[in-house]
């Protein structure tokens, strides 16, 4: 848990009976590499602060085509937060890439903490905030730039994921397919 509240420090300060109020109050989760931790369809129960591992967010269309939203990594958060803030059913998967340790905040769990540590109440809202913030931001850069621009930038601010990953899943997170991908690191490579 020391990883949680060293994150938590980041941001706000909790006295040591805060910090064990919290720690007595969320659960560790060990899943395997392809498990998944909330389904489409399902209702998110939690939101969950990876401590190790890797997960991927995905959208599965009709035709069965995978749609990736998101990665996360240690230190980053996973939740579908639109099933989690109104439980009701997931629109996305959570799906562990890696063997991957979770704390996990349940609902109910939350707003109890909201009530005993009010300034945790802030520390989660700045948090929500940046998340929609880098959607927006993500969005634009949907709208705004190339393929070859948009893996650019992903390689520049995700290296650690890039390294992590099938080369499939970041063509499936930029929107492209994973030959026109192989065809940008082709021209990269002779770039550099």
């Amino acid at each position: 848990m020391e990883s949680l509240l060293k994150y938590i420090r980041n941001h706000i300060e909790l006295t040591r009976e805060e910090e064990e109020f919290l720690v007595s109050k969320v659960f560790l989760r060990k899943y395997l590499k392809g498990q998944y931790v909330v389904q489409q369809g399902d209702i998110c129960k939690y939101e969950c602060f990876v401590l190790s591992g890797c997960t991927k967010m995905f959208y599965l269309d009709d035709d069965g085509q995978e749609h990736i939203i998101l990665f996360s990594i240690e230190d980053w958060w996973t939740s579908d937060m639109g099933s989690f803030i109104t439980q009701t059913p997931a629109d996305f998967n959570i799906q562990c890439l890696e063997n991957t340790e979770l704390v996990m905040f349940s609902f109910d769990i939350i707003e109890e903490l909201y009530e005993k540590i009010p300034k945790l109440e802030r520390f989660f809202r700045q948090i929500i905030e940046r998340a929609f913030v880098a959607s927006q931001k993500r969005i634009v850069r949907n709208f705004a730039l190339t393929a070859k621009e948009r893996y650019l930038y992903f390689r520049k601010q995700y290296p650690k994921i890039e390294q992590r990953i099938p080369q499939y899943m970041v063509a499936s997170y930029l929107g492209i397919t994973k030959e026109f991908l192989s065809k940008i690191k082709s021209q990269l490579s002779l770039e550099e």
